[in-house]
């Protein structure tokens, strides 16, 4: 049976992926790390340390496994591919090599450094922002918000040293060269009104979910679920990438 491992982003810890539950084929086995710092797991030393962040997520991420990694989470699982063995495949889901960019649509340089500024002035009302930001792509962003209200609470799901290295890895982390050499196949999987990646066209296989932003979570978890689940029951037969994703 192939895993499926689903990875959280900035601010956001596994919760966000609850209301995927209702959702998942019985015989799929599904995980759902948080990352260091986040939830009950202990930070680390430095939070930006990608070799030590690989050795805390060894055991999280089986290479017999699919990897799903949301927004900063799929950057940091493409980072760890040059850490440890591949998965079986790596879905980007709102996410991308490159979470900067000045010329593309998405996130600028001047954005990502404000933020970085008002973080380290007010955490808890810079964070506040962002999950207002993230909601904004859905058809309902009141609801949306109100859903990330109702999972996470008032209390940042993190410490504040991971979330300000979170930031720095969003600043920072090119992926480029990564994905282009990565040993398993690599599918960018986002919500066709995501208002935090840049224009879709220049990233391939790419599928987009209609009627969602950067949170299909939240805003279509059914058809989020459904997706997932055909990829992973088509990779887990061996199929082909194109035809994992015709399947999907």
């Amino acid at each position: 049976m192939t895993q499926l491992v689903l990875l959280s982003g900035w601010g956001i810890d596994t919760r966000l992926w609850q209301r995927l539950a209702p959702y998942w084929p019985a015989h799929l086995s599904v995980s759902h790390p948080d990352w260091p710092g986040y939830g009950q797991r202990p930070g680390l030393a430095n939070p930006t340390d990608l070799d030590a962040l690989a050795q805390a997520m060894r055991d999280s991420l089986p290479a017999d496994a699919i990897w799903v990694g949301w927004s900063l989470g799929g950057m940091l699982a493409g980072a760890l591919l040059d850490h440890l063995p591949a998965p079986r495949a790596l879905i980007m889901l709102g996410a991308v090599p490159r979470f900067v960019n000045d010329d593309r649509g998405g996130v600028s340089s001047q954005e990502i450094a404000t933020f970085r500024r008002a973080f380290s002035r007010d955490p808890q009302r810079t964070w506040q922002h962002f999950l207002r930001w993230q909601a904004s792509g859905e058809p309902s962003p009141r609801h949306a918000r109100h859903c990330l209200d109702a999972l996470l609470g008032d209390r940042l799901p993190a410490d504040t040293a991971t979330l300000a290295g979170g930031l720095e890895q969003l600043a920072r982390l090119d992926l480029h060269d990564t994905l282009d050499r990565a040993t398993c196949p690599v599918i960018y999987l986002h919500g066709a009104s995501d208002p935090l990646v840049p224009a879709m066209a220049r990233y391939h296989p790419a599928i987009a979910l209609p009627d969602c932003g950067h949170c299909p979570q939240l805003s279509a978890p059914a058809e989020l679920a459904r997706k997932l689940a055909r990829l992973v029951d088509a990779f887990g037969v061996g199929r082909s990438t194109a035809e994992a994703i015709h399947a999907s």
